[in-house]
């Protein structure tokens, strides 16, 4: 059968955000470590295409075609190529920001795909599974037998909620990620305050998005770190550590374009 509007409810369970806030966060998340891995035109598909996984947080199954015509409506007769939309597509779900799948209509013909976008890997890397764009066939009408795959919450996560008396200074992405592991206020602020420290010393701290790209990745590489088999006696001179280096990658790639 054909989808018709209203059939998204049906997808509900899979799902893995419980609210659209919590959906926006992780969203964040994603775009603060891999932007740049996407051009312009990629970018703005990907952020319309969340808009249309408004309804079930996280997951969409739009046309191409209806996407790409609220771009072109959007910004005024400019919209996007199709090309580069399934490049977006192609780039995301190997970075694991979403899975695809296929769907298809009672008589086996193809419907349109089933968008479904994956919590950023806060505890531990995406999975095989979703890291692979292998494009999976589902059918629609089966998907009401499917249990709802929302992430139980772990003991990291359960720690008591000091993170919310964090300064309101520091990003929200940066504390989503800090207090899973270090519930502390203190301790997240510190963390900041490193950032910053190293973002001064390499000529960065006018630059709000880099500065949240690297701490958000620096952080990861700490966690990953952590998870290791090498113990990490001083998490914060390790997380400054890598601060600084990815600060003065930043900050030669950025004089040598100049030809400084």
């Amino acid at each position: 059968m054909t989808i018709k509007s209203g059939v998204i409810e049906g997808f509900e369970g899979y799902s893995q955000f419980s609210s659209l806030e919590e959906f926006n966060h992780h969203l964040e998340m994603w775009l603060a470590v891999h932007k740049h891995d996407f051009s312009k035109g990629e970018l703005v598909g990907l952020k319309r295409l969340s808009r249309f996984a408004a309804k079930i947080p996280g997951v969409s199954n739009a046309k191409i075609g209806t996407v790409l015509k609220a771009i072109h409506e959007e910004y005024n007769e400019l919209g996007i190529s199709r090309s580069t939309f399934k490049r977006m597509i192609i780039k995301a779900s190997n970075l694991g920001i979403f899975t695809v799948y296929e769907t298809e209509r009672k008589n086996g013909s193809q419907s349109s795909n089933l968008y479904v976008f994956n919590r950023f890997p806060i505890n531990e890397p995406p999975e095989k599974e979703k890291m692979n764009h292998h494009i999976k066939t589902i059918n629609p009408s089966e998907t009401k037998t499917i249990k709802n795959n929302k992430r139980e919450e772990t003991s990291l996560q359960q720690a008591p909620e000091d993170h919310l008396f964090v300064s309101d200074r520091i990003p929200k992405p940066f504390v989503d990620m800090a207090r899973y592991f270090f519930p502390s206020a203190k301790a997240i602020e510190e963390f900041w305050k490193m950032t910053t420290i190293a973002a001064y010393k390499n000529n960065q701290e006018n630059e709000p998005d880099s500065i949240l790209s690297v701490s958000l990745d620096s952080f990861n590489q700490l966690v990953r770190k952590m998870k290791s088999n090498v113990t990490v006696k001083n998490p914060l001179a390790y997380y400054t550590g890598i601060l600084n280096k990815k600060f003065q990658e930043i900050y030669f790639s950025d004089l040598f374009e100049m030809e400084f």
